[in-house]
């Protein structure tokens, strides 16, 4: 069976087919990072009109390759323009084609993008979703069926990276841009906070992000970047693999599945490896073109949501804050 997945939740457009949730034969991706580099950030009506120019190309260019039998499109969470955008070329080609619709939750998508690439990976397991918008731990017991254990009480880790980057004064998006230079520095040079919040499942990253501004302010002499880069990096994703690892053994968990952009992060993919090898615990990270938002993520969720319910039962809603929510 094949799925057209459709997503445009921020400033990536996307369209892909994939057979069977597991097979990818398309997977076309318009990133906006130029448009919104100046802004050092995403301006959301740059986002919605890039969208619009980019999703019949986008579409276009997915389906050369494969006719598709169901449509699965983001819904939310997201920004609401660039969602209304990809939500209305869905419902267009459902109306034109006869062909059912699926409405899918961008979280719950990163969560189960690993199923693309490691089809060993099935429920239950650990998730964390590590992204500019959200860190949340979910216990996925299976499809559909989820309980939020942990999330972040402020900024999110991927917008914490931003804002870091933004501080030493680097490019945007910031997070790439820390883990290049953090390739070239020492990451004890600095000893930045650790929030682990003990007692807790949830993350803090808010605290982090202000330890690197009054570093650079009460820095006397010229700052080390790469060094700076290396240290707030090792600080980040030490909580972010300690906790997700520890999560899965207190919960029983066998494996965590791993999503989101800030899961592109070379440190943070040594440092979960590493941790769940030591405690048992199987770890699978998506390839880092899956980390960042795309359809493909999007499709191979939508199979698996139209074999157990089968497609939306009402004329889908866009929410820019949609929570992890289970299956009805």
């Amino acid at each position: 069976m094949n799925i057209l997945g459709i997503e445009s939740s921020c400033d990536e457009t996307s369209a892909s087919v994939v057979k069977d949730g597991k097979k990818i034969i398309s997977n076309i991706v318009f990133s906006q990072n130029d448009l919104h580099g100046a802004y050092r950030g995403i301006v959301p009506e740059i986002a919605s009109r890039a969208h619009v120019e980019k999703i019949n190309e986008a579409l276009s260019s997915a389906l050369e390759q494969a006719d598709y039998d169901a449509i699965a499109v983001t819904v939310g969470p997201g920004l609401i323009g660039s969602l209304l955008v990809g939500k209305m070329a869905a419902q267009a080609l459902a109306w034109v084609s006869g062909k059912p619709l699926i409405g899918i939750n961008h979280l719950e998508a990163h969560l189960f993008a690993n199923l693309l690439e490691h089809p060993g990976l099935q429920p239950p397991f650990m998730g964390m979703v590590v992204s500019g918008g959200h860190t949340d731990l979910v216990l996925v017991k299976d499809f559909g069926v989820y309980e939020v254990v942990g999330r972040t009480r402020d900024d999110a880790a991927g917008e914490c990276f931003d804002k870091a980057a933004n501080l030493l004064g680097l490019g945007y998006p910031g997070g790439p841009q820390i883990d290049k230079l953090a390739a070239k520095g020492n990451p004890k040079a600095v000893q930045f906070p650790r929030p682990f919040l003990h007692g807790s499942w949830d993350f803090s990253f808010s605290g982090l992000k202000t330890a690197v501004l009054y570093y650079l302010k009460d820095l006397k002499t010229q700052k080390n970047v790469p060094d700076i880069c290396a240290s707030f990096q090792a600080a980040a994703t030490e909580v972010l693999s300690v906790k997700a690892v520890k999560a899965a053994k207190k919960f029983g968990m066998k494996s965590v599945s791993v999503g989101g952009g800030v899961a592109a992060n070379s440190e943070l993919r040594k440092r979960l490896l590493e941790e769940g090898k030591k405690n048992g615990i199987k770890v699978y990270l998506p390839s880092k073109s899956l980390c960042t938002d795309n359809a493909a993520m999007v499709a191979a969720l939508g199979y698996h949501k139209f074999k157990k319910i089968g497609p939306s039962k009402v004329r889908l809603q866009t929410n820019p804050s949609l929570p992890i929510l289970n299956w009805a």
